[in-house]
């Protein structure tokens, strides 16, 4: 399976320090020209099926990606989604710094279990496709780390994915999954 794993474009929530987790989030004029550039670097994609985080964020993303792809299924879906950070959405990154994690948050252990049941199932329903996955900063950190077969410390060392960054891997049935391209923004040069 090809997989083709793309970070959203940029948020107001983003550009104000916000922590958004399950927050819909709306994109800015800068996030909806990211989009479109991404869209316009996906088109010739030979894409099977294309699955987005139902938050508003990353469908918006994913409708403009989806113009150039009309014929290929488009499904919103929730295991997609951003952690769910609780009682920390809709704070500033400075107002929680220091602060114990949240107890009504979604931890990394869960959202990773989460992720890997989701790509589990997307692997069985499609080993010979190419898929594209539209989602958030942490939750494609957390994929990343599964495709990679690498420990959640590992997101230290993978730092942040940017806005509408491209992530190409092969997935494979022996698990020796090949990384074709990482947190790559040339579409916005």
């Amino acid at each position: 399976m090809k997989l083709i794993l793309v970070r959203h474009g940029e948020t107001e929530g983003n550009v104000r320090g916000i922590m958004q987790g399950h927050l819909p989030g709306k994109l800015t004029k800068k996030g909806i020209e990211q989009a479109k550039k991404l869209a316009l670097r996906l088109k010739d994609e030979k894409i099977n099926a294309i699955y987005s985080s139902d938050l508003k964020r990353a469908s918006d993303t994913a409708k403009e990606i989806a113009e150039y792809h009309k014929n290929v299924p488009l499904k919103f879906v929730k295991e997609l989604r951003e952690g769910d950070i609780g009682s920390f959405s809709g704070k500033k990154a400075e107002e929680i710094k220091g602060k114990p994690y949240p107890d009504d948050a979604e931890n990394l252990k869960d959202m990773r279990k989460r992720a890997k049941i989701f790509l589990d199932k997307v692997y069985e329903k499609h080993k010979n496709h190419t898929i594209l996955l539209i989602s958030h900063g942490r939750i494609s950190e957390v994929l990343i780390t599964i495709i990679l077969n690498k420990p959640l410390n590992y997101l230290e060392e993978l730092g942040h994915l940017k806005n509408t960054s491209v992530n190409i891997f092969e997935i494979k049935e022996d698990k020796k999954h090949k990384v074709h391209l990482l947190n790559c923004t040339k579409h916005l040069e």
